[in-house]
């Protein structure tokens, strides 16, 4: 889970102050020495975690309360601002040529997912109604070109190859020459990548950006390599000049200091964070979004954005309708998780929820695994039997859980769940009847 440690122990420190209807200048300084300890614990860069406590300590010492917050919020709300800063403020969209194709150069080291994210970035690229091309310049790592193609076939964009005896500047250009015989208004270069910054390496990625002038170049950066991608892409931008980082891996860092040091020591934006193995799961980088979900306070846009992506409208108004009549199925159910699923894991949705802790999500320890499973339950279900379920007797639940590889109590802990379900919405229904014709008061407003 991104963030986890780091926000688990902000949260837990700011919890203490919340609350509290007077601050003393004792109090601030004892809560952002656990700040800064935390922001140390999770790898942020030395001089930027001083620097940040410094400035949300001025802050929160010498500013005047707001009528609307306590002390504590105060303090909260000035975290929430330095954070939000400390990552970019806004979030930095891509840039785009003016007389097409635009040219992104894709570089990075050997195995920061460079060839996977150039494949995700196109595949976004695709969906917004770009035309994109994949060229292939990494002729020294063995399989690359054929790992681009793979990529390339997966997400539907055509692979400029040129194999792997040609010069990789010699590619490039050759690439730009394709696209624009082509009419294609997007090329992305996936370059050569080393296990460590060598000069052989940038001078080949410098020959590259002289002959072809990318309209940005975007550096993948591994963000579970916590300070050491912070010294690569300081190291990048120095010798080659960057103008984005993609961070990969992004869900699974715990820490966070590659996203919380990289734009402060670089000077240039995160542009995009990968979220998960799936090449959809490729997200824009908001600081602001990913400074609420560190504190807690949710990322309520994030879950719009991608419910809305993700579910069917005209199915969501069918499925209330048969919730208001009562007459919702096993089918309907196993629909609702297959587009739930399409959203991402649900810890990743449990995080952006608002008053969300990061150390009770984690306690509640959810499983993915466990939606899994009750899918293959309904899957071994028959027709009938999904949109009846009391005809399921003692003898199909035994078949169920064989044809499901799990165990009659699984089975049974469905139905039961099930059927409590439903018995939940025809009491809905019932009240919102009452409420129509008069009869009944919502609870609430007694």
């Amino acid at each position: 889970m991104a963030f986890e440690g780091l926000a688990g122990k902000l949260q837990d420190t700011l919890k203490k102050l919340r609350g509290s209807g007077k601050l003393s200048e004792k109090d601030i300084r004892d809560a952002m020495r656990e700040v800064r300890m935390a922001l140390l614990e999770a790898d942020v860069n030395f001089k930027v975690a001083k620097d940040f406590v410094n400035k949300v300590t001025e802050k929160a010492v010498g500013q005047e309360i707001l009528d609307s917050l306590t002390p504590g919020q105060q303090v909260v709300k000035v975290v929430n601002d330095e954070l939000t800063q400390l990552m970019g403020t806004t979030q930095s969209k891509l840039a785009f040529s003016s007389k097409p194709p635009t040219v992104f150069m894709m570089v990075g080291l050997q195995g920061a997912g460079k060839t996977t994210h150039t494949g995700k970035l196109g595949l976004m690229l695709k969906k917004q109604g770009k035309n994109p091309l994949f060229v292939a310049c990494d002729i020294y790592r063995p399989a690359a070109i054929k790992q681009l193609q793979v990529v390339g076939q997966q997400v539907g964009v055509e692979v400029f190859s040129m194999g792997d005896q040609t010069n990789p500047v010699d590619i490039a250009k050759a690439g730009i020459e394709y696209a624009n015989k082509n009419g294609k208004d997007i090329v992305l270069i996936d370059t050569a990548g080393r296990l460590h910054i060598d000069e052989a390496l940038m001078d080949e990625l410098e020959n590259i950006k002289k002959s072809v002038r990318p309209t940005e170049i975007l550096l993948v950066v591994d963000s579970m390599t916590g300070q050491d991608a912070v010294n690569v892409a300081e190291s990048f931008n120095e010798k080659l000049g960057i103008d984005g980082v993609i961070l990969t891996k992004l869900d699974g860092d715990t820490r966070g200091g590659a996203a919380l040091s990289v734009k402060a020591v670089t000077g240039k934006p995160i542009k995009f964070a990968g979220m998960g193995e799936k090449m959809d799961e490729l997200e824009p980088f908001y600081p602001d979004r990913m400074a609420s979900r560190i504190l807690g306070m949710g990322d309520v846009l994030s879950l719009i954005e991608k419910a809305q992506a993700n579910m069917d409208e005209k199915k969501a108004m069918e499925l209330e309708k048969k919730m208001r009549t009562q007459s919702f199925t096993f089918e309907d159910f196993l629909d609702q998780l297959q587009q739930m699923k399409k959203m991402g894991p649900l810890s990743s949705l449990l995080e952006m929820i608002p008053g969300m802790n990061s150390s009770k999500i984690k306690g509640l320890q959810v499983d993915d695994k466990e939606m899994a499973r009750t899918e293959a339950i309904i899957h071994s279900m028959t027709k009938k039997e999904r949109v009846n379920p009391d005809i399921i007797n003692a003898s199909r639940r035994k078949r169920i859980a064989a044809g499901s590889g799990t165990s009659i109590q699984e089975v049974n802990k469905l139905l039961k769940n099930f059927e409590q379900t439903k018995k939940m919405m025809k009491q809905f229904a019932g009240m919102e009847k009452d409420i129509k014709k008069g009869k009944k008061k919502m609870p609430f407003f007694r």
